[in-house]
């Protein structure tokens, strides 16, 4: 009987001795769930850190963005205005055949072909002349230097047909010329600016665009319409 109770209080012992190891292990998961809990925690700010940083520059970004485009506007507003003023002002520097001579501003009340308006005429005829003339001479020097028998039949054709295109434009400025000698006549007589044909009064803008002009607008057009029914 002694035995039999010896085996019992050993099996007891056994049974009760593993209760505080079960014990222990349940005390260091949970320690384990609250280090896992408070590292978390502890990480959780520093990730919301970036994703605050990110929100705040996508709300900064339209902003900047506006910020820009208004000047942008500004400039491009800026650039325009000087263009079209320039664009406008450009055409009023050349009216006539003559370039770098300004067109002839009339004035409130004044009496057609003063001796302001003469001097500007005479002044555009003769610088006129002078540079056809300057053409005629670059003309006349080409045709002596550049003038050479070449061997081949082609290059001298196409030298040919160069030279007697510029003779028949020389011919025309001939002819330009004699109209432009009987204007400056007509300037001497004071019969300048008057129309042969009906004697009105040809106009100020009309003769700046074409200075040898002896008919009124009215008086070429009849003339045109003859031309194209007789011809």
């Amino acid at each position: 009987m002694a035995v039999k109770k010896k085996a019992v209080k050993a099996r007891t012992a056994t049974k009760k001795k593993p209760a505080p190891a079960r014990k222990t292990v349940k005390k260091v998961a949970a320690k384990k769930a609250t280090a896992k809990k408070k590292v978390a925690s502890k990480k959780s700010p520093a990730a919301s850190k970036p994703a605050a940083a990110a929100a705040k520059k996508t709300a900064a970004a339209p902003k900047r963005a506006a910020k820009k485009t208004v000047p942008a506007s500004s400039r491009a507003v800026k650039k325009t205005a000087p263009a079209r003023s320039r664009a406008v002002k450009k055409p009023a520097t050349q009216i006539g055949p003559v370039p770098g001579i300004a067109p002839y501003v009339e004035r409130k009340g004044e009496e057609y072909m003063n001796d302001h308006q003469v001097e500007h005429f005479r002044n555009i005829l003769l610088t006129w002349k002078r540079g056809l003339m300057e053409e005629v001479d670059r003309t006349v020097h080409h045709m002596q230097d550049d003038a050479a028998n070449f061997p081949d039949p082609n290059d001298r054709a196409t030298q040919e047909s160069e030279f007697s295109m510029e003779l028949r434009a020389r011919d025309r400025e001939r002819k330009l010329i004699k109209k432009i000698d009987e204007s400056i006549r007509h300037l001497d007589d004071n019969e300048f600016g008057y129309c042969e044909a009906c004697g009105v009064e040809i106009g100020v803008k009309r003769l700046e665009a074409r200075p040898t002009a002896t008919l009124c607008i009215d008086c070429k057009i009849l003339d045109e319409i003859r031309e194209k029914q007789m011809g």
